[in-house]
């Protein structure tokens, strides 16, 4: 008899007000606050986040914690982790979409015997990723590994 694995639901709260012209404020409860508007190219201001920006920032975000979780679960521990993304932004059939997000994470390792382990890992992150499971753009994966230089 196959037994089903139970798994939990969750809701997330966000809240937003407009404050003036294409500018606003997003909010949730117990965090900081993030003002919010309209890119440059929509009429927006270019110091303040944009959903776009969000969005390619959600991805890139969740690439890297689906990442580090499949990493503490091999008992793999990057030297360091950081990611570059970049979304395309088209008018397909009148409707503007972001139709593919790629994201350029570079991991450091401590040694040479963790680099395949963690291209093993790197594999299944894209599959894994909840954000990108969630949204129609194509997203991609273009990783660099690097041996971090030893600490003396």
């Amino acid at each position: 008899m196959e037994t089903k694995t139970a798994y939990k639901s969750f809701r997330y709260k966000a809240n937003t007000a407009w404050n003036s012209a294409r500018r606003g404020t997003l909010s949730a409860s117990g965090k900081p606050n993030i003002n919010v508007g309209s890119p440059p190219e929509f009429k927006g201001e270019p110091d303040i986040w944009a959903p776009e920006e969000l969005l390619v920032g959600s991805v890139n975000t969740c690439m890297m914690l689906t990442f580090l979780t499949l990493a503490q679960t091999k008992g793999l521990t990057p030297a360091r982790y950081e990611s570059e993304a970049e979304g395309l932004l088209e008018n397909i059939e009148g409707r503007y979409r972001i139709t593919e997000v790629m994201v350029r994470p570079r991991v450091s390792l401590k040694d040479k015997a963790e680099l395949e382990r963690a291209r093993e890992i790197m594999e299944s992150v894209e599959a894994q990723c909840f954000i990108s499971n969630s949204i129609k753009s194509r997203v991609s994966l273009a990783p660099e590994f690097v041996v971090a230089p030893s600490l003396k």
